[in-house]
């Protein structure tokens, strides 16, 4: 009797397959359900010699994988040279074995960029998406897997391409579920090694990004529900950067994203960022045991430049060395955003377990709001920040500033080496404390148009020739609660007529 059934399914298959009801890796997927099919890429051509052009064979794979309702198209070990663009699709997750390699060409043979008609909110590179080693646009379900690499090799463009030319190594739009490390290492990733934009639902661990003579490593753009651990991202440009910019012609929402337990670094700019390009707002993200080694410009920087509303934003637990500017928090007036986009707003961000080490005498932590649109709600606890120190006595006037430029430097010298709060409200510093490598006559703390301002033990060294160490001007409530300079002695405080209010929060 089960061997008449036995036999009875297996012509029941045969006849599904041969009418082309079914293909027949479906099939094994529906009976085997947590076992995706998977398709060798070698089986549809692929050499992996690291010369012959295996894209053909690569999309083959893909198209048949989506056409058996899903599967994992399977690199082993090998170098497998792609001279064009490779297309994902929904339910199709490719893996890269050890010892295998996907390798960028100097063919210039990609798809070409897609026309954009809002390419003038955002640089070129944000603006088009099909130029690139591998794309895909409003898929389902995909993934980027195993411990091998993805390399362009060199031969991707950092600047605007030609026709022919490819920019990144990954970019998708608009898509829903993606899985992206699983030991997996992107390399040489041109402009971007990946760039995301408009997706949800985006898993990454262990991911290995090795830009950084390149440029930027993942940018992820408008883009929500997203988890990144284990990531190690070293980049020239930006490291891991949050962004929301016009270029699928909509303000997005981003938020509800948790990054932990990952290493990033940054040559020349920042390591995590949020911006320049903040068009729709971003809320719920936590950045928890991340370190940090080298940025030319912000270890922690955020900035609102195109109308963004960020908020929700908590910091704990991470290490900074060698940083321009260990936080950077300012409010431009760009408003590169589709039509009026206003000016944004930066809210509810905390800092907890910090300690960094910055690289720049000029580029004091800052918090910079705009006249009308103040940082307000920012909280520090445990935030220990040593900079270079080295400069002379300077007058504390408020720097020049330009309000459509995003970059540290845009600020000019800061008056305090240690934190300069520029319109900002609701400002707490509790059990922190900043120093300086070389002495510096400048104060340890200036604020400028700020109000309620509040230090519980903060500790400030003390510069020889420093007029104090703490200035209020034009500050409406502050208070300095046992706080000292690192000797013990009480700190100097100049409130240039600044009202000072010790009473608890939500007492008049």
């Amino acid at each position: 009797m089960q061997q008449r059934k036995r036999w009875a399914a297996t012509v029941l298959l045969a006849f599904a397959v041969v009418l082309g009801l079914a293909h027949p890796s479906a099939l094994a997927a529906r009976q085997h359900p947590h076992t995706a099919p998977e398709f060798d890429v070698r089986d549809y051509g692929a050499q992996g010699d690291g010369s012959a052009n295996d894209t053909p064979a690569i999309n083959d794979a893909i198209a048949a994988a989506n056409a058996a309702g899903g599967g994992t198209v399977r690199f082993p070990a090998g170098r497998y040279a792609s001279e064009n663009t490779i297309h994902m699709k929904s339910e199709v997750t490719l893996r890269i074995d050890r010892g295998a390699t996907l390798q960028g060409s100097g063919a210039d043979t990609y798809d070409p960029p897609e026309d954009n008609p809002y390419d003038d909110y955002q640089d070129y590179g944000h603006s088009h998406f099909h130029d690139a080693m591998i794309h895909g646009d409003r898929l389902r379900n995909i993934g980027f897997v195993g411990e091998g690499v993805i390399d362009g090799l060199g031969n991707l463009i950092t600047g605007t391409p030609k026709s022919g030319e490819a920019d990144k190594i990954i970019s998708l739009t608009r898509c829903d579920g993606l899985r992206i490390g699983d030991g997996l290492t992107l390399r040489r990733g041109g402009h971007f090694a990946a760039l995301i934009n408009g997706c949800t639902n985006v898993v990454s661990d262990r991911l290995t990004i090795d830009t950084a003579s390149d440029r930027d490593g993942w940018n992820i753009i408008s883009t929500t529900d997203v988890s990144v651990t284990n990531a190690t991202i070293r980049a020239n440009d930006d490291a891991l950067a949050f962004k929301s910019d016009y270029a699928l012609g909509a303000k997005l929402p981003n938020g509800h994203v948790r990054v932990s337990d990952s290493y990033l670094s940054a040559v020349c700019c920042n390591a995590l960022m949020f911006g320049s390009e903040t068009c729709g707002d971003f809320s719920d993200y936590r950045f928890e045991k991340i370190r940090i080694e080298g940025s030319g410009k912000s270890g922690l920087g955020m900035v609102s430049m195109d109308g963004a509303k960020i908020s929700d934003v908590h910091y704990r637990d991470i290490t900074m060395t060698d940083v321009h500017s260990p936080v950077m928090q300012k409010i431009g007036t760009r408003k590169r955003c589709g039509d009026d986009p206003g000016v944004g707003s930066i809210t509810d961000i905390t800092y907890d377990h910090i300690t960094a080490t910055g690289s720049s005498p000029s580029y004091s932590p800052t918090l910079w709001g705009e006249n009308g649109h103040r940082i307000s709600g920012v909280t520090f606890d445990d935030v220990h920040i040593t900079v270079p120190g080295g400069n002379g006595p300077m007058p504390t006037t408020v720097p020049a500033n330009d309000s459509t430029d995003y970059n540290p430097k845009s600020i000019g010298t800061r008056p305090a080496y240690g934190w300069y709060l520029h319109n900002a409200d609701h400002v707490t510093f509790t059990d922190s404390s900043v120093g300086f490598v070389a002495d510096d006559g400048r104060p340890a703390v200036v604020a400028n148009q700020a109000s309620d301002l509040r230090f519980r033990r903060f500790t400030a060294q003390r510069g020889a020739d420093s007029p104090y160490d703490v200035g209020f001007q034009s500050v409406t409530g502050h208070c300095l609660t046992d706080s000292h300079d690192t000797t013990g002695g009480a700190l100097r405080i100049d409130d240039g007529g600044s009202e000072g209010n010790c009473r608890p929060k939500g007492h008049s």
